[in-house]
């Protein structure tokens, strides 16, 4: 199939599916050209998009997809290294979660020193937390 064909049934982008090739997510022969240098696409190469796919859908980054793709070619993918890496990713998650709501958390209290009736009043600048940095 070419690619826009590739690009409908896969709901991936032509863009993108150009990007994936480029990074080295899929690969085309030379002989999976046609005679006017077209490529054609294989069902083999759909299913590797589809994986890809859900494997991003799952929140893993280009670089991890690749790693874990790289398993699976060289056979090594099991329930327990996979197992791993989700874990890996769960703990980053969970940790990115964390960072997050301190942040929210000092963005929230910024807000309240900035906005609290008598510095609103007086448009205090000082007691900003983004104008006046706490060092």
């Amino acid at each position: 199939m070419l690619i826009g064909e590739l690009s409908s049934r896969s709901e991936l982008s032509k863009d993108t599916i150009r990007f994936y090739e480029k990074q080295g997510l899929i690969t085309v022969d030379r002989k999976e050209r046609r005679f006017n240098n077209y490529k054609e696409y294989s069902e083999e190469t759909f299913q590797r998009l589809m994986s890809i796919k859900w494997i991003k859908n799952m929140g893993f980054t280009l670089t991890e997809v690749s790693e874990v793709l790289d398993m699976i070619d060289a056979n090594e993918a099991t329930c327990q290294n996979i197992a791993d890496k989700i874990e890996d990713k769960v703990s980053r998650i969970d940790n990115k979660i964390k960072e997050l709501l301190k942040v929210r958390s000092m963005l929230q209290n910024g807000l309240k020193s900035c906005c609290s009736p008598s510095n609103v009043k007086t448009a205090d600048k000082n007691c900003c937390p983004i104008i006046v940095p706490h060092i």
